[in-house]
């Protein structure tokens, strides 16, 4: 994103600047840039995309997809939004035409599985929380888990979200609400406190 310094000019902030430097190598063709993008970006969108697909080889699929978008159309990228967002945007359409065209029953087992902490402790009350939450979001339509899972995974704002989604950010935030209120109703006790 830009900001606009003391004399009016638009002025990068440090990440953008950086993403944006790998974005023009990656349209002059280099690997290694592209690489570190795709690493990057890789784990973030499995799990943005397993929220709306939830079937592993698909949502493999749709993350490779999304990605060889970067590879081929870099020059389409203008810099006027985050990279996350013109990601985030693709990934959300390939997989909602991934998700009509998939006729195959959905497995909700691994939507609780969540990755071990460093502590005990930590690690304990973030999966209990991670766990019920999944669970919780299981039950939501796919355009309800996308909001959430953009809001509270990748913390994303209502604006961006909207651009990702293609919506106003007005159905963002109605779409939360609704999410919201439904989530609190499935997540018993003091966890649904925080919702």
């Amino acid at each position: 994103m830009t900001q606009i310094d003391p004399q009016g000019r638009h002025v990068l902030s440090g990440a953008h600047e950086e993403e944006m430097g790998l974005v023009v190598a990656v349209r002059a063709r280099d690997l290694r840039a592209f690489e570190q993008l795709y690493r990057r970006y890789q784990p973030r969108l499995a799990r943005f995309v397993g929220t709306l697909v939830r079937r592993p080889p698909l949502v493999e699929e749709v993350v490779n997809d999304t990605l060889m978008v970067l590879w081929q159309k870099a020059g389409d990228f203008t810099g006027a939004s985050r990279l996350s967002t013109w990601l985030f945007a693709i990934a959300y359409r390939k997989a909602v035409r991934a998700r009509s065209r998939d006729e195959a029953p959905v497995d909700d087992a691994g939507l609780a599985e969540q990755p071990d902490l460093d502590t005990p402790d930590a690690a304990l009350a973030q999966d209990r929380t991670h766990r019920a939450l999944r669970l919780a979001m299981a039950s939501l339509s796919a355009d309800h888990r996308a909001v959430v899972d953009l809001t509270y995974f990748h913390e994303i704002g209502y604006r961006e979200i909207a651009e990702i989604l293609g919506c106003p950010v007005d159905t963002v935030k109605t779409r939360m609400f609704h999410a919201r209120r439904h989530l609190r109703r499935a997540m018993a006790g003091e966890l649904a406190d925080w919702m």
